[in-house]
């Protein structure tokens, strides 16, 4: 299940024109907070997603190639 969570949140990550948080995430996947955080941090960890603090509240968005960690024919 955590790659097919990775998978998504990826998906959702490629649609957004701005950085989107934790909370989001969870809300529109329809999963737990602390689900959407490991995740997160673990796709920030491998260079897959960038992560900023502002204020209170944990930002991500894609890294410029984040695509190279990804086969060409993936299904999401």
């Amino acid at each position: 299940m955590g790659e097919e969570t990775a998978d998504r949140i990826i998906k959702l990550l490629e649609k957004q024109d701005w950085p989107i948080t934790t909370e989001e995430v969870a809300i529109q996947l329809n999963i737990a907070w602390g689900t959407a955080q490991i995740r997160l941090l673990k796709l920030v960890n491998s260079g897959k997603i960038k992560h900023k603090k502002v204020g209170r509240q944990n930002q991500f968005w894609l890294s410029e190639n984040y695509r190279k960690y990804f086969p060409k024919k993936r299904k999401v």
